[in-house]
């Protein structure tokens, strides 16, 4: 019976061990901040002290804005966005521009931001297509003697129709 000798554990083996596990680790931390770095910052400020000092003036706003009960109403047909203010008692708000802001709720890649045109009716209306998914839009809608009306929705677009 032939005997079988134990091999030798030297240092040549820990280093290789040493590197391997290392490298590992190493790859993986380059691969996280790679893909970290790609995608959504997480940023919803840009500065957050300053935010929190204008914190007030926006409550004040927003009640304010809340007590003229306006509604706006959009709808999507074909991919076009039309928008129109109705004050409390269901009248249309004459506006004098309104702009909106699509930001996808994950990358700032395909955000957008469009500037409606006004119509014959009053309305306003977008001049471009936007792209089927899920969008946070901001709109801004401004009207003689008033302070910027200011309303964020969330929604799916599919086929240029809401969902």
């Amino acid at each position: 019976m032939k005997q079988v000798q134990a091999k030798e554990f030297t240092g040549r083996h820990m280093l290789i061990i040493m590197v391997l596990f290392f490298g590992a680790v190493i790859a993986v931390n380059l691969t996280m901040a790679t893909l970290a770095n790609t995608s959504w910052s997480g940023l919803v400020v840009k500065n957050s002290y300053v935010a929190s000092q204008q914190f007030n003036e926006n409550v004040e706003a927003a009640k304010a804005q809340a007590a003229l009960g306006w509604t706006p109403v959009l709808a999507f047909r074909a991919g076009l966005m039309t928008f129109q203010m109705q004050g409390k008692s269901g009248n249309q708000i004459a506006l004098e521009s309104v702009t909106v802001v699509f930001r996808h709720p994950v990358g700032e890649n395909a955000d957008r931001h469009l500037t409606l045109e006004r119509q014959s009716d009053g309305s306003f209306k977008t001049a471009e297509t936007v792209p089927n998914g899920v969008w946070t839009i901001e709109i801004t809608a401004v009207a003689p003697e008033h302070p910027a009306h200011f309303t964020t929705r969330r929604l799916e677009l599919s086929g240029g129709n809401i969902l």
